[in-house]
């Protein structure tokens, strides 16, 4: 990791800060035309948020094992471009926390408990499970025989 720590020092950080703002842009706009493709109703459970973080997660476990781990992808700027701007801005605690909230204000207790567990279980459970299957594949364990 110390390496990947390197692309930051001196004036270079400003091009990492430059990628991660445009990565951070494009992930978010992206977030959005979700929300507006698939709006949740009110007091229904937010399946654009929900999707979004779970295969947002699931492509941090593929970026990271590719980046961090074996060494496939050796650009320097990937990893803020993609996992820091592009996969923070896409996924969102923040509006699932709001929309957990906006739940429990609207009584809608089931609804939101469901929503919070189900996040959580299913993004680390996407993370994970993404991760296992890159590793497999890098590693040549994913060929037919």
């Amino acid at each position: 990791m110390a390496a990947q720590r390197a692309e930051t020092r001196g004036a270079g950080r400003w091009r990492v800060l430059g990628v991660i703002a445009a990565g951070g842009a494009l992930g978010s706009v992206a977030r959005y035309a979700a929300s507006l493709a698939w709006p949740a109703d009110d007091g229904g459970f937010p399946w654009a948020v929900f999707a979004v973080n779970v295969t947002g997660c699931a492509l941090i476990g593929v970026l990271m094992v590719l980046v961090a781990e074996r060494g496939v992808v050796t650009r320097p700027l990937v990893r803020p471009f993609l996992g820091v701007g592009v996969l923070g801005g896409f996924t969102t605690f923040s509006t699932y926390a709001a929309d957990v909230s906006r739940l429990l204000v609207r009584q809608e207790v089931l609804t939101a408990t469901l929503y919070a567990a189900a996040t959580a279980v299913a993004a680390l459970g996407s993370v994970w499970g993404a991760a296992v299957l890159t590793r497999a594949l890098v590693d040549g364990r994913g060929r037919a025989a």
